[in-house]
């Protein structure tokens, strides 16, 4: 009986510390996402670095839209070939 208490408390102790760790990497882990996050609105702020954003989302959208334009005239096509 004695070996199964001295088991079990052993065995919470290595489970302890095996959490402690989890605990530990998640709480760095948070942290570094904390301080990426406030460097990216630090970055906002700076009117280059809009612009280089704002500018790539235009592009991005002008893209999408001749697709949808090649889409629909292969639309076109194939319903006069009809």
């Amino acid at each position: 009986m004695l070996n199964f208490f001295k088991k079990a408390f052993s065995d919470m102790k290595e489970s302890a510390k095996a959490q402690h760790e989890v605990d530990k990497a998640n709480f760095a882990a948070v942290k570094a996402e904390s301080k990426a996050q406030w460097e990216e609105a630090k970055a906002m702020g700076r009117p280059e670095t809009y612009q280089k954003i704002m500018e790539a989302e235009r592009l991005e959208k002008i893209r999408e839209a001749n697709e949808r334009i090649a889409d629909a005239e292969a639309r076109i096509n194939e319903a006069k070939n009809k």
